[in-house]
């Protein structure tokens, strides 16, 4: 009877020992296969967006190397929602949420090459959205002002460009019809969103020699990008490519 308690004891013991063991080596296993996963999705998107840069934004013309490095460098995978991740490298709008989507990487690109930033400049940028735009903007520019209407979206914006580090950003909420009239004036003004003409009070908050690049049009129609200068005070307006983006909400909507 005696050797059957200590032969159980024992074994009692070794068991004990195993499930200790094994508590002491799984979580550093299990840490080690996550770091993999990690590592090799990270390699993917990167992959995929070098991809896009070579196939949809130089092979489609877009030239400007301040451009192409910014748009390699901002990950648009953070800006888009999680079940989305595994598309964020096509050449495609993206739903976001709220009715709004993330504008195709080869627009962001396109638009951005349009504005000639070189480094010094003062951007106002109406409708945030995600923040992908933004973020490639303040890679861009010295100062980056952005207004969203949308509280929600405006606060997801802040929460991935905060996570990036970006401290030339300056984020609000509000009408974007009205533009940022205290930070005024702007070397350049970027529309997100479409408007049947240029807002008045984004005209006036932009600087002599400056320059709007917008989607002018009707909404939920064939729009133009164009290219706004003021030239002596007056608009020098140039047609580009067709597009359709979301219509311009707020008081712009009031006005027609």
């Amino acid at each position: 009877m005696a050797v059957l308690c200590s032969a159980t004891i024992f074994k009692q013991s070794i068991f004990a020992w195993a499930i200790f063991l094994s508590l002491q080596i799984s979580p550093p296993i299990f840490a080690a296969q996550q770091d993999s996963l990690e590592r090799e999705v990270h390699d993917s998107l990167a992959t995929a967006r070098r991809t896009m840069i070579d196939r949809d934004l130089r092979g489609r013309g877009i030239k400007d190397p301040r451009v192409l490095s910014a748009m390699e460098a901002v990950p648009r995978h953070l800006f888009v929602p999680e079940n989305l991740r595994p598309s964020a490298y096509e050449d495609r709008p993206l739903p976001i949420g709220e009715g709004q989507t993330i504008s195709q990487p080869y627009v962001v690109a396109y638009m951005s090459e349009l504005l000639e930033l070189r480094g010094d400049e003062k951007v106002l940028e109406i409708g945030t959205g995600s923040g992908y735009q933004t973020a490639v903007l303040a890679r861009l520019a010295a100062e980056v002002y952005s207004i969203e209407i949308i509280p929600s979206l405006s606060e997801s914006a802040h929460r991935v460009i905060k996570q990036l580090g970006l401290r030339n950003v300056y984020l609000k909420v509000g009408d974007g019809f009205f533009g940022w009239e205290e930070k005024a004036s702007f070397d350049a003004i970027l529309l997100t969103a479409a408007a049947p003409e240029v807002p008045a009070a984004l005209w006036r908050q932009l600087r002599e020699g400056g320059r709007i690049i917008m989607p002018l049009g009707e909404p939920w129609k064939t729009q133009r990008i164009v290219r706004v200068r003021k030239v002596g005070g007056k608009k020098v307006v140039e047609e580009l490519a067709n597009v359709r983006f979301v219509p311009m909400t707020g008081s712009v909507q009031k006005t027609r």
